[in-house]
């Protein structure tokens, strides 16, 4: 896997706040609201404009109950679960984002196919694992601050995907972020994992999101501004290992965690 890249050095960072950047949004959002998109289905942009699509798929792994639906429900602007149920089988959503690239200043619309699947069901169906991970451009680690067990869980999920796949992008993410005060994964304990893996650790609020002036229906600019990091921090790592994958960057060597 290609060494990280300095956050905001491949995506312009808050390109989706300026009005060149709302326009674009305004292909998945519909009065407001995020539009849902199948497997099957893009965003329908004016006829003037054409962009590049970058597809990639990603495995969404972590311990049961840290959050792995409810964070795929946020990021595709739909309703998060109040109660945690898991996930039976694989479950897989769409999410666009368009991004701006700092070096060329074109628009790419990234897609995202995300993989969820349930702690039980790839322990009890041997197919499921291989399923997931089959063709997979990156996989996202959970792990909840609210759960000391899920970051420690980390290290041993890293090294098997990094033994397993060695060339995919790996990112973390720590949710229920909003219950900082009540976490069980101090900020030391953060600092001395980034500096033994090097790899990008996000964090993301587990709190419902904002609602329109009815007061029952998600406000899909609020929600977007809440997950842009995780996007663009997506789209930032995977089209830089494209770019060092095609020989168009060099790769720097990649220093073992210690």
């Amino acid at each position: 896997m290609a060494r990280p890249p300095v956050p905001g050095s491949v995506v312009v960072p808050n390109w989706h706040e300026s009005a060149e950047g709302k326009e674009y949004l305004a292909c998945i959002l519909r009065k407001n609201r995020r539009r849902v998109f199948g497997l099957l289905e893009r965003p329908v942009l004016p006829p003037p404009v054409s962009i590049d699509t970058a597809s990639y798929k990603i495995f969404v792994s972590g311990k049961s109950g840290v959050g792995k639906t409810a964070l795929v429900a946020k990021l595709a602007g739909l309703e998060v679960p109040v109660v945690h149920h898991e996930t039976t089988g694989i479950q897989t959503t769409v999410v666009f984002w368009p991004a701006k690239l700092q070096a060329s200043g074109r628009v790419v619309m990234f897609r995202f196919e995300f993989w969820d699947c349930g702690e039980s069901a790839l322990k009890k169906f041997d197919h499921m694992l291989p399923a997931c991970m089959e063709n997979t451009d990156a996989f996202l680690f959970l792990f909840s601050f609210t759960d000391r067990a899920s970051f420690e869980d980390l290290p041993g999920q890293l090294t098997r995907i990094a033994r397993e796949a060695p060339g995919v992008v790996r990112m973390v993410i720590g949710s229920k972020f909003d219950q900082y005060m009540h976490t069980d994964v101090p900020e030391r304990d953060l600092i001395a994992f980034r500096q033994a893996w090097e790899l990008p650790l996000l964090r993301v609020k587990s709190v419902p999101g904002r609602r329109l002036a009815d007061g029952r229906t998600l406000d899909g600019r609020a929600g977007l501004a809440d997950v842009a990091h995780v996007l663009n921090g997506l789209a930032e790592q995977l089209w830089h290992q494209d770019q060092v994958a095609a020989g168009l960057l060099p790769n720097p060597p990649e220093s073992a965690p210690e």
